[in-house]
């Protein structure tokens, strides 16, 4: 009764002073899940995507955060961390709850955190499952995002649903807008060359070449890749994600190989690439898998046609970027006046509170 009277109170000043009267946020999120929340979140429980947090939300956005599954970034992106964690100290104090992937998430710390809402990616939530409903118990909207499908209408109806609840729908546009032209001039330019022809094959290059790493048949890269123009082997073979026998990507024949790296700890024959990677090692690291057994025979080794991606860079805002990059290998022509590593070094610029101190991209040599 006090809260309803307090907001009969503040929509009558508003009316009496001529201001807008107050009014509820309601968003479809990336599960279809209606969600009304009575004005923009101040305290969030950030779940992932946070760099897409981070640049919808602009200045000022960590300290709308209480919480984070701090694995799932630390963890997984250790020096694009450390560059977040000296930029925004606050980051490194801030409760972690835990990572859905190894069952550590702690639904009991979240809501301990105070947070007004619990930001998800629609794999968490999957995970999670009914325990969700204990933050709705909790009085806690959940809003569920999809950046992980790898299609231009998940990608702009997440950044939308962000803006939304985040109280920044004009950034929210500006980036979806963004996001759409790059990514449809991407498609015009795949269109007017016409067919590739060419056949893809992408690898985790997490293990080193002596085990083989993951592919992906659908999603991420592989909306990426189809996106880009490029025929993935893996289409029709891997559900989502998983190893390819040797013996196939052999008798596929493919022309363009990806190898994607990033800055895994303990990992030391994987592909380094992210936030302090450099060129010298990245091209070492790729030569080495280049060097598989049957690997010289392959047309994209052959034709010098195999490409370091930075993992870290898909399922984000940014990926626009490596669509272009994976097709301006298929199509140099059509993409001669592209240069990817100088649009991720703006995007990083003009959106987020870091540079892009790295190697995001490489072509082995």
């Amino acid at each position: 009764m006090k809260r309803l009277t307090s907001a009969l109170a503040l929509a009558a000043l508003a009316a009496c002073l001529g201001l807008p009267a107050l009014a509820d946020i309601t968003v479809t999120d990336l599960r279809g899940r209606t969600v009304t929340i009575p004005k923009p979140a101040e305290k969030v429980m950030l779940g992932f995507y946070f760099e897409d947090f981070l640049a919808i939300t602009g200045p000022g956005a960590i300290d709308r955060v209480v919480a984070i599954s701090r694995p799932v970034w630390e963890g997984w992106r250790p020096f694009q961390w450390k560059e977040y964690v000296a930029a925004m100290p606050r980051l490194d104090t801030l409760p972690d709850v835990g990572d859905t992937e190894t069952a550590t998430f702690s639904i009991e710390k979240a809501i301990a955190a105070g947070p007004d809402l619990a930001i998800l990616a629609a794999w968490q939530f999957d995970a999670l499952g009914e325990n969700v409903k204990q933050f709705e118990a909790a009085g806690i909207p959940v809003v569920v995002l999809d950046y992980n499908a790898q299609t231009l209408e998940r990608h702009l109806l997440s950044t939308r649903v962000l803006g939304a609840v985040m109280g920044q729908p004009e950034r929210a546009e500006a980036l979806a807008a963004l996001y759409e032209a790059k990514t449809l001039d991407t498609l015009a330019r795949v269109a007017k060359a016409g067919p590739s022809g060419k056949k893809v094959y992408v690898e985790l290059a997490q293990k080193g070449p002596a085990e083989v790493g993951n592919t992906y048949g659908n999603g991420m890269w592989a909306g990426i890749i189809e996106m880009a123009g490029g025929a993935n082997i893996a289409k029709g073979q891997i559900e989502n994600w998983g190893p390819l026998a040797p013996e196939f990507v052999l008798a596929a024949q493919p022309d363009v190989i990806l190898l994607t790296g990033s800055e895994w700890l303990n990992r030391p024959a994987s592909v380094p690439l992210g936030f302090g990677a450099t060129e010298s090692l990245a091209n070492e690291r790729m030569a080495a898998y280049a060097a598989r057994p049957g690997w010289a025979d392959l047309p994209a080794v052959k034709n010098g046609q195999v490409y370091g991606v930075y993992h870290g860079g898909t399922r984000t805002l940014s990926d626009f970027v490596y669509g272009r990059y994976i097709a301006k290998a298929l199509y140099p022509e059509a993409f001669a006046d592209v240069d990817p590593a100088a649009e991720i070094a703006a995007y990083y610029a003009e959106w987020l509170p870091i540079s892009a101190a790295g190697l995001f991209v490489a072509h082995l040599q």
